[in-house]
């Protein structure tokens, strides 16, 4: 069991920047990946950025530049920073992470999520 606790959304103005915090608690040694998503009503949730336990990242190609995906394992916590923001990235953002359950399945976690809106 892994539980997740996201942090750090709010209203800002366009241009304006966040910082996202997820901490991950529970059976966390066997996470192979986290990741941040996005979703708004009446679309599938999206990809924004991930990492793996390697500090391998991947981005969504509306936030390279932008957005920024860090980890401090110390703290277990996860971040992304947000900059330039845009009305269209509003959304409430979830924080995931990917979990070795067997040697061919895997399995996500999802925190509750926290609400970003981009004024224009």
């Amino acid at each position: 069991q892994v539980q997740l606790v996201e942090s750090g959304g709010g209203l800002v103005q366009a241009g304006g920047s966040l910082r996202l915090s997820c901490v991950a608690s529970g059976s966390i040694f066997s996470i192979i990946a986290m990741g941040w998503y996005r979703q708004t009503p009446g679309k599938q949730r999206e990809l924004v950025a991930a990492i793996t336990n390697g500090g391998s990242t991947d981005y969504a190609d509306s936030v390279k530049g932008r957005f920024t995906i860090s980890r401090d394992n110390a703290k277990s916590t996860v971040y992304l920073q947000m900059n330039s923001l845009k009305p269209e990235d509003t959304a409430v953002y979830y924080c995931n992470a990917e979990k070795v359950v067997t040697g061919t399945s895997r399995f996500k976690y999802w925190g509750q999520g926290t609400q970003v809106t981009v004024s224009s």
